[in-house]
């Protein structure tokens, strides 16, 4: 008898489908927020050089201080890269300055009269938004700024190096068990790199959270459609995928709330830590069991499965058609 035609014996749409489909699918919902966290942590505010903390504009109205200090771009907003060498009294001169609407202090001059030199005491940073992202923890601007997109290609290199690891392992080892270590690496590397002190840690732990992603997908996949028959497999792959959509308005509606990019991080790592408890009490694919010759195994499951869906004695019945003697039980 083919292991669609058992599956349909011990029920095949069943309490247990509904229950095993309905736990797998729900972690699904972090994983937009893990791929598009980049989006919200890694934002860049709006800055320019912060004066030096000595000088003798230290004691003056910030906006004043910023027109002495920060020469202005072709837009006419304060550079973000270059600020005077010496604080340019003359601007503070009535021909050489203006008041624009809503107290908006500008120059006429050319900022480019003036020597200028690098942001050498950081950055200030517009915390209207976002009141920390990395960019503004690890200075990610000017000459840095190249290493914004870092952080998310190293997670898309470990999403590839997840698919080839734990693609592999799970026809090897089975399906469970390399779910429950995706949910917890993913747990553990979030958490990591909401704490990470420097910039290349925390790109090293979003590195394990691809490789996570990668495991959560293939093997919650491969749970759910190998305990459903072929012709709700349609139906329940639509599902998981408005699942993952969920997971982008849940992750806008966070970090609206959520404006620390450490917080935020830590918000979404958290939900997986539940995932990999609750995923213990799993079932391990039959024909996964059983393809790999541990049938029984397989029929344990079965029978689990028939039980749950009230169809005991029908699960009884399974042992001779899978090839258990009756004596094994």
């Amino acid at each position: 008898m083919a292991f669609g035609d058992i599956l349909e014996q011990v029920g095949s749409t069943g309490r247990f489908q509904v229950v095993h489909v309905t736990l797998l699918c729900a972690p699904i919902l972090m994983m937009a927020s893990h791929n598009l966290l980049q989006n919200f942590v890694a934002a860049v505010p709006p800055h320019f050089c912060r004066a030096p903390k000595n000088s003798s504009v230290a004691h003056l109205d910030p906006q004043v201080a910023l027109l002495l200090t920060v020469p202005l771009d072709s837009a006419g907003k304060p550079s973000k890269c270059q600020r005077y060498s010496v604080p340019q009294w003359h601007l503070l001169a009535g021909n050489g300055t203006s008041v624009e609407a809503g107290g908006t202090v500008s120059s006429t001059l050319d900022p480019l009269s003036a020597d200028l030199q690098g942001c050498e005491e950081g950055w200030e940073y517009d915390v209207t938004e976002m009141s920390s992202t990395i960019i503004s923890e690890w200075n990610l601007v000017c000459s840095s700024r190249s290493l914004k997109q870092m952080g998310q290609s190293v997670y898309m290199g470990g999403v590839l190096v997840g698919a080839v690891v734990f693609g592999g392992l799970s026809d090897r080892f089975g399906r469970r068990i390399l779910l429950l270590i995706s949910y917890l690496l993913m747990a553990v590397g979030g958490t990591c790199a909401a704490f990470s002190p420097t910039f290349h840690l925390f790109c090293f732990f979003r590195f394990l959270c691809g490789m996570a992603l990668s495991g959560l997908v293939l093997n919650s996949f491969s749970l759910i459609v190998e305990w459903i028959p072929t012709h709700v497999r349609t139906v329940v792959g639509t599902g998981s995928g408005y699942c993952y959509t969920m997971g982008q308005l849940i992750l806008a509606g966070m970090a609206y709330f959520i404006r620390d990019w450490r917080w935020l991080t830590l918000a979404v790592s958290l939900p997986y830590y539940i995932a990999f408890l609750y995923s213990w009490w799993f079932l391990e694919s039959s024909r996964w069991l059983i393809l790999n010759g541990k049938s029984e195994e397989a029929v344990k499951n079965l029978r689990t499965v028939a039980r749950i869906n009230g169809r005991r004695a029908e699960g009884e019945k399974i042992n001779t058609e899978v090839g258990i003697p009756m004596e094994t039980y």
